[in-house]
């Protein structure tokens, strides 16, 4: 009688004790799959940078692996993604001036003096500047500036990108002067003469006269914020608004492998950009992802660019406005719809939110599954709560709640701060949040994140209030927001944001658990170690 070849083979490797080779064994772990059932598990398998098994301490007598970590009851998660962050900003900071926790125009001149003496630039940059930190904003002048360095422009900008402040010399050269306007920004004047503040849009006089960074400080800055996330486990982020050119830079750095951080890029909002990727179809990689456009609403709120319904409280008689009319918001949503891009739009003032949301729920009517994006959904009107959906995601940044919270009540006033990053109750009607923290206007580190969205408290600080506690997120929310969800936003839940088989084997292997240690203990946690493909990118101890 002829065998059966199956049969033959079974009873060859029971002889013969056969097992899978494989690269890659991790057991006596303690990990969270964050699959739809929230399985914890003891031990997984990868082959060729993927999971192929995820169950207990049996895996271990199954495969062959090339190697095997034994992780000592260790905790394991997903690999974090942040979802609104700046690579490049975060990169290039290394080239500018680092002017946060300045605490006025003269530790500011300081800060930069000792920047020029090292780098000599013909043109100073700096960053980190927030004067809602300091005890008089009105000193925010550039007179002192101006003193300083009459001859060298220098261009300085606010912690949240929304603002500049520059001296004469580039104002001189960019053409600014007294009766300059602006549409969508503010050229701010005091006592009859200009300040040297620049707020969304008028930035962009100055933007135009500033050279981009080279090439090469530009993949320096890659590879710099690459380091930083691995550090800091992400496996992926979204770059929040990214030129062409950029993209294809990245791109190209990630074919040499020099870059390995996977990223969800967000075209720039420039119709050329835009064009030219809806004539090429979106781009997708294992390590790149082109499908969306970033769009600004409005400006932040501490310069007070923010969009708001009613005056702000802290300046009567001033809202500020859209920095795109509705009409362009609803033509570029019809053409972004019609070409099947996701639209992720900067919105934090009441009225750009509920702008925002009109066009999308307008445009997205008859459309299954969009995904479509708020970025920040800061603070909301209460009436405008049910206007998002299942089709609407709000990516948010919990730090950003508690960085703001003592000067917001000044912008907003008690009543509308009732509705401002509450959480829980966009999470309420959206069911998904995808969490990011902006870097680097906030520190790039996912457990300050966790910690705001669960504690509602300043990272850091003892002895103080939760802010707003009823919109405080369970670590099983604040996890997703992290991970799966983040995924989902991306439309990559089928391939990261969870350990199961077939998806991309990105984990990290912490020193604690952060979903049961005391929640002040999460600030404190350690990543031992960031693996990529299966492959270790960072470690402190393997």
């Amino acid at each position: 009688m002829e065998k059966n070849p199956l049969f033959l083979l079974i009873i060859f490797c029971l002889a013969t004790a056969c097992t899978e080779r494989v690269d890659l064994l991790v057991h006596n772990a303690k990990i969270y799959t964050v699959n739809a059932d929230f399985d914890q598990a003891s031990a997984f398998v990868v082959k060729n940078g993927k999971f192929v098994a995820v169950g207990g301490e049996d895996l271990v007598n199954q495969y062959s692996p090339a190697n095997t970590v034994d992780a000592q009851g260790l905790a394991i998660f997903p690999g974090f993604i942040d979802a609104h962050g700046h690579l490049l900003s975060l990169g290039l900071n290394q080239f500018k001036a680092d002017l946060r926790g300045t605490e006025g125009v003269d530790q500011i001149v300081e800060r930069i003096k000792k920047h020029q003496e090292k780098h000599s630039q013909k043109i100073i940059r700096g960053g980190g500047w927030d004067e809602n930190q300091w005890s008089d904003d009105s000193s925010l002048d550039n007179e002192k500036l101006n003193m300083a360095f009459p001859d060298t422009p220098v261009v300085l900008e606010r912690i949240d990108g929304h603002a500049f402040f520059v001296n004469q010399k580039a104002l001189e050269i960019a053409g600014i002067h007294y009766d300059t306007k602006v549409d969508g920004g503010q050229i701010i004047k005091y006592e009859g003469k200009l300040t040297g503040v620049l707020v969304d849009n008028a930035k962009q006089l100055v933007q135009n006269i500033i050279p981009e960074f080279s090439k090469e400080h530009k993949i320096k800055a890659l590879l710099k914020a690459q380091e930083l996330s691995f550090e800091n486990g992400l496996t992926t982020v979204a770059q929040a608004g990214v030129s062409k050119q950029d993209i294809y830079l990245i791109d190209s750095l990630q074919k040499k492998n020099l870059l390995k951080l996977r990223i969800y890029a967000m075209i720039e909002n420039d119709p050329s950009y835009i064009d030219h990727f809806i004539r090429l179809g979106k781009l997708k990689t294992d390590l790149l992802n082109v499908n969306s456009v970033k769009v600004f609403a409005d400006g932040a709120l501490g310069s007070r660019g923010a969009a708001l319904i009613e005056d702000y409280s802290d300046q009567k008689g001033y809202k500020s406005s859209l920095l795109i009319s509705k009409d362009s918001l609803m033509r570029l949503a019809n053409l972004l719809a019609e070409k099947s891009f996701q639209m992720n739009t900067h919105a934090i003032g009441d009225a750009a939110n509920r702008a925002v949301l009109e066009v999308y729920n307008r445009v997205l009517a008859a459309k299954e599954d969009p995904r479509w994006r708020i970025e920040h959904a800061q603070v909301i009107a209460k009436e405008d709560f049910p206007r998002f959906n299942t089709k609407i995601i709000p990516s948010v940044q919990p730090i950003h709640a508690v960085s703001d919270k003592d000067w917001a009540i000044d912008r907003l006033g008690a009543e509308r701060l009732k509705n401002s990053y509450a959480y829980k109750d966009l999470l309420d009607w959206s069911g998904v949040l995808a969490f990011g923290t902006d870097f680097p206007v906030e520190e790039i580190n996912p457990f300050q994140t966790f910690y705001a969205a669960v504690a509602r408290k300043v990272p850091g600080q003892k002895s103080n209030e939760a802010f707003q506690p009823e919109n405080a997120l369970s670590r099983y929310e604040a996890l997703l927001g992290l991970t799966r969800w983040a995924a989902y936003a991306n439309f990559e839940e089928n391939e990261k944001g969870s350990i199961e088989v077939g998806k991309f084997a990105d984990f990290i292997i912490l020193d604690q658990d952060i979903m049961k240690v005391k929640i002040e203990s999460v600030l404190h946690t350690r990543i031992v170690a960031t693996i990529l493909n299966g492959k270790i990118v960072f470690s402190n101890r393997l």
